[in-house]
């Protein structure tokens, strides 16, 4: 009796596993058809013709660049520099220097000749206190303002106190140790001026990792794969994350989130749902989700838009103690996002967002480790047991590492044929290379360390803004 209960269990849970990856498997095809739409799109209207237009139009929108600064005394003075060659007619830029603890603050009025001024500005949205605002007296640096404010323990408080400052109609926010492209502001701005009925709340482009690249006075000179395994597996699931992914929910106008390295977004919508939300482990997906749900309540009729071009370098972690306080965050906050805002789920009212966002975010994004690490499990009790049908189990694992292969290989070849951000295809090579381990080295620490932000967000234990040691940027990286 007890065996039948067992086998028919074991069948009922086999049933719902091969559904589950089947949906998921047809999504990911999806995404990528969809994605290559959509870049396609992307590159039949662009031209440098329409941005060298864009960046000497006086009619260009306002841009404010936010980028919130904690202990980068490393890297700080190279990547303000970087800002500060952004193509763009009408920009400021802010750096918020959030109660660092090194010599930041002292590099930045040495480098660039600030003072103290007086400067009025009406506190919309909560952030720590503001103890004082520099400007430059060199007329060279005319456009950059650095606040330095009372340490807020989280980068949303950081830039919550930046909106309160901003000049303009859009903000761009960024990380102060990112590296910009120069022509970043033209391209993020550009589906604001070419959406002719839609509202666009918000724009985001494709991050890729700064390592082992070559910079010059916080400028991209060289692209190249990073040669440490673990930066070049981050450099991997970046490309297909923005390149295959956030372009095929770009062209459904679902995307999800846009990154906290890089988005522009509407001040006005903003500000009117509350900025972001220094609580919040996540508090890049979280604005985007209150500004949808913001945009249904009010009936705005708004779109968020994705660019495939990269604008946009980071600096990975190369150590694995680092590279875990990351993820673990960025678990812990998509759990508190889901358990915050699970009103929406499936809820027809936020349209879009609550039938398809939504629902995939908690599907396959949030219950994927749990579904991995419990299926491990039980096809460990199954075999003991001796359920398992072992040829069909194995050519299902199999078929599931090719898949896994060939989806993120069609991205990094996609995009090298695009755009040409590598100069030979020997390199490509090398990256290619690397999907055939992730599968069995990297994708296991991103189930850990998602399981472990499950937890901490479950026991509600205590974490802050830390410092991410960066190596800095120099001419060549190793």
């Amino acid at each position: 009796m007890m065996t039948g209960i067992a086998e028919t269990l074991a069948r009922i849970y086999e049933g719902a596993i091969f559904v589950y990856g089947l949906v998921l498997l047809l999504t990911y095809a999806m995404l990528a058809i969809l994605s290559i739409i959509a870049v396609r799109q992307y590159v039949k209207r662009s031209s440098y013709h329409q941005l060298n237009l864009l960046a000497g139009s006086p009619l260009a929108p306002g841009i404010t660049v936010l980028a919130p600064a904690f202990n980068e005394g490393l890297t700080i003075i190279s990547n303000v520099r970087s800002l500060l060659t952004l193509n763009y007619p009408r920009y400021e830029i802010i750096i918020i220097n959030d109660g660092s603890t090194d010599n930041t603050m002292e590099q930045l009025v040495d480098e660039f000749k600030l003072v103290e001024v007086d400067f009025a500005f009406t506190v919309k949205i909560r952030s720590q206190p503001i103890r004082r605002v520099f400007k430059s007296t060199d007329p060279a640096y005319s456009s950059l303002l650095v606040i330095d404010k009372v340490n807020g323990k989280s980068k949303a408080d950081a830039v919550n106190a930046g909106i309160n400052i901003a000049t303009f109609d859009y903000f761009l926010c960024t990380d102060v140790d990112c590296i910009l492209h120069k022509d970043t502001l033209l391209e993020l701005i550009k589906p604001v001026m070419q959406e002719p009925k839609k509202r666009v709340i918000a724009i985001g482009a494709t991050l890729r990792i700064a390592n082992s690249c070559e910079f010059d006075e916080g400028v991209m000179t060289r692209m190249r794969p990073p040669r440490q395994l673990l930066p070049r597996f981050q450099e991997v699931e970046y490309i297909r994350a923005f390149v295959l992914g956030k372009m095929g929910w770009s062209y459904l106008n679902c995307v999800p989130n846009v990154s906290g390295g890089l988005g522009l977004f509407d001040k006005e919508i903003a500000i009117r749902c509350g900025g972001y939300d220094h609580s919040s482990f996540g508090e890049d997906m979280e604005l985007m989700t209150r500004m949808c749900r913001y945009a249904y309540d009010n009936r705005i009729d708004y779109a968020i838009r994705y660019i495939p071009k990269t604008l946009c370098w980071t600096e990975a972690p190369t150590s694995l103690k680092i590279f875990r306080r990351q993820r673990t965050r960025w678990a812990r906050g998509l759990a508190q996002l889901t358990f915050a805002h699970f009103g929406m789920f499936f809820n027809p009212r936020y349209g879009k967002m609550g039938l398809v966002i939504f629902p995939y975010n908690f599907f396959f994004e949030l219950l994927a480790p749990i579904i991995e690490f419990t299926g491990i499990i039980v096809y460990i009790v199954l075999s003991i047991m001796g359920y398992i049908n072992w040829p069909y189990a194995l050519l299902l694992l199999l078929f599931v590492y090719t898949y896994s292969v060939m989806i993120t290989t069609i991205a990094i070849l996609w995009d090298q044929i695009t755009f040409r951000y590598y100069k030979s295809w020997r390199e490509v090579l090398y990256l290619c290379m690397t999907p055939f381990m992730e599968f069995l080295l990297y994708h296991p620490l991103i189930v850990f360390f998602s399981l472990q932000g499950y937890y901490y967000f479950l026991t509600g234990k205590k974490s802050t803004w830390g410092n991410m040691q960066r190596q800095g940027f120099g001419k060549k990286k190793s």
